[in-house]
């Protein structure tokens, strides 16, 4: 038996509009699925608003862009990886053109082991940008 349930919302006209222009844009079948992602996204934020006392265990992916060429810059990302060795799920290098490289990180454990490792990774000297996007390994989400 499926635990589906419906509800009714009323909204402004002009609110409606642009949601359905929204719901166009990113190419969303209905209303429902739209409204399925957002409920989804915020309670995503959510888990990761609640770090303190919180030992549920959250992802992340990191990207930086940086020049390799830059000296001991990428020994310097590559030991601070290593000494947290047991978050870093995933990498990957991609050279984008003769000087510039991006790593993309899979991160995993809690959300303030997750944060300090971002935050050392991207404010290390030489990065030229870096962003945590953070998420959920989905366990609570339907």
């Amino acid at each position: 038996m499926s635990n589906t349930k419906r509800f009714g919302v009323s909204l402004d006209g002009e609110l409606l509009d642009k949601f359905d222009e929204f719901i166009e844009e990113k190419g969303y079948q209905n209303r429902s699925e739209a409204i399925r992602d957002l409920i989804r996204d915020r309670l995503v934020r959510k888990e990761w608003e609640e770090v303190e006392d919180d030992d549920r265990t959250k992802m992340a992916v990191l990207t930086m862009v940086y020049d390799h060429h830059k000296p001991d810059l990428q020994e310097k990302l590559t030991d601070i990886q290593h000494q947290s060795h047991n978050l870093v799920h995933s990498s990957l290098h991609i050279h984008l053109d003769h000087h510039n490289c991006m790593e993309i990180i899979v991160l995993k454990g809690s959300a303030e082991q997750i944060i300090q490792i971002g935050e050392n990774l991207i404010s290390t000297k030489g990065v030229k940008h870096g962003k945590l996007v953070l998420t959920t390994t989905g366990i609570e989400l339907t």
